[in-house]
């Protein structure tokens, strides 16, 4: 079999010249452009969104990629242009504590949001024609609410999972909220609760979804068992995920989930690696029963377990290299057929790997303490990343020069600041968690109204900074750096100089 070729400069011009004598379509052309490693190797930052007064817990694009959504600590959601950095919408979400998480539904115009938040609530944000943004709560938990997830295609269905364990349904056309189970421990006797941190759905196959917390193993279930069979069964995972030497380690839990185009399973774990996983990797549904975990009546110990069908399943991919211990972080793919695996990490800095063979390619600092949260553009190689600083960066293929990894990836650059402070006299509210701290930024917004026609003076200083931002930068595409394009309709160009 013929070696392929490395997908770098040399071979984006090969591609064009095989696409213009017919020998490459245009779709196929555009896509191994955007996956090219080379454009990984170019990443740098694009522009800064500057306006937020508190960590930025959540970013995304909107459906079409023009939007980015955003939320703070700072209770507040911001939907930004991201090729000018400008405010377009901001408003009080309604929450009364920091905004882990906020989308934009699909198929609704940019003018449906769901969040939520360490208040336990989520919540709807309808913007309406006259610019004003309406919130509502649509469910509570009784602990604190790290992600949601869109069914996707849906601009009605989303599931939450919180700390407290419990797994919701909702149904923005009814305004109702179905309680799924409460995850409950695999070994305990007593059925302790799992504090959930993450859940996505599989693209590919809606009905499936995953959820992971405080233990080692990612659940799988099947929402057609609760329609079908009603909820007295459905605590029951149709299948559970876990690398084999993790099996009965106290001391890990899962902070990030995501499913690839091809339904593979992503597993970020905290005080340890990222694993991916197929479907065949599952274990047994029955996972107490299959293996040899046992408890002792006159003790509060748990014996370790053996290996779960180990031989019987092939090892998962491992990523390493990044540092996950602070907070909780999301995990990622890149690419238009999920070609890299990238993370944040306690360092401040994002990892790129290879999702094949899991080669660490690319380390770029983006946070002075802890990035969090790392977005891919749903169509061309743009990336959006936050942290424990206050704004968005922007990331596009715009470097002249291909980076490459520091000489010492584990060492923690000397410029970044802590993240968690000895100095007790250290009063950096920056990264202050403090719920009353924003008070007086926000007021009392009960009912969560905010014309966003005063976004314009509210912000003006943001503008105002990002217009010196370039002056200082010089123009975005200096140095003949430019890029456009999207994935399907193949309309793509790269133009490169030194």
């Amino acid at each position: 079999m013929k070696k392929r070729l490395r997908t770098t400069l040399d071979q984006v011009v090969v591609d064009i010249g095989r696409r213009e004598v017919g020998g490459l379509s245009a779709r196929d052309f555009a896509r191994r452009l955007a996956a090219s490693e080379d454009l990984v190797l170019r990443l740098d930052i694009y522009n800064k969104l500057d306006g937020h007064r508190g960590c930025v817990n959540t970013v995304s694009f909107s459906g079409d990629g023009d939007i980015i959504i955003s939320g703070s600590d700072d209770r507040h959601v911001k939907l930004w242009d991201w090729q000018t950095g400008k405010v377009k919408l901001s408003f009080h979400s309604g929450h009364r504590r920091n905004v882990f998480q906020a989308e934009i539904m699909p198929y609704t115009d940019d003018r449906s949001i769901v969040t939520s938040a360490a208040d336990g609530e989520v919540r709807h944000a309808q913007i309406l024609e006259g610019g004003q943004a309406e919130t509502m709560l649509l469910a509570k938990h009784q602990g604190e609410v790290h992600k949601l997830a869109i069914e996707p295609g849906s601009p009605h269905i989303v599931y939450t999972c919180a700390e407290d364990g419990l797994v919701q349904r909702l149904d923005l056309r009814s305004k109702t909220a179905t309680e799924l189970f409460t995850c409950q421990e695999v070994y305990r006797p007593c059925g302790g609760v799992v504090h959930l941190n993450a859940i996505a759905i599989d693209p590919r196959n809606p009905n499936l979804f995953v959820i992971g917390g405080s233990d080692e193993y990612a659940r799988l279930y099947d929402i057609r068992n609760y329609e079908g069979n009603g909820s007295h069964n459905f605590g029951q995972s149709a299948n559970y995920f876990c690398p084999s030497h993790l099996i009965g380690d106290a001391h890990v839990g899962i902070t990030g989930l995501a499913f690839s185009d091809q339904s593979e399973l992503l597993i970020s774990y905290s005080d340890e690696f990222i694993y991916l996983f197929t479907q065949e990797m599952g274990l047994p549904s029955d996972l107490p029963s299959a293996s040899t975990k046992s408890v002792d009546s006159n003790s509060s110990e748990v014996t370790s377990p053996t290996t779960v069908n180990a031989d019987e399943n092939v090892t998962p991919q491992v990523y390493k290299g990044h540092r996950n211990c602070e907070t909780v972080k999301g995990v990622g793919f890149f690419g238009p057929k999920c070609e890299y695996v990238m993370s944040g990490s306690d360092c401040g800095r994002i990892f790129i790997w290879k999702k094949k063979g899991g080669q660490l390619i690319r380390v770029m600092t983006a946070d002075k303490h802890v990035v969090n949260c790392i977005k891919p553009h749903p169509h061309i190689p743009v990336l959006a990343s936050s942290g424990i600083e206050d704004d968005i960066k922007i990331w596009t293929p715009r470097a002249i020069e291909r980076a490459t990894l520091p000489t010492n990836v584990e060492q923690v650059p000397s410029d970044r600041m802590p993240w968690f402070s000895d100095d007790e006299d250290d009063e950096d509210d920056d990264y202050s968690y403090d719920d009353d701290f924003y008070d007086d930024v926000d007021g009392d917004n009960e009912e969560g109204l905010e014309d966003y026609s005063d976004v314009a003076s509210e912000d003006e200083d943001v503008d105002e900074d990002n217009d010196n931002d370039e002056d200082d930068d010089g123009d975005k595409n200096d140095g003949g750096n430019c890029f456009s394009g999207d994935y399907d309709d193949c309309d793509f160009t790269l133009s490169i100089s030194s």
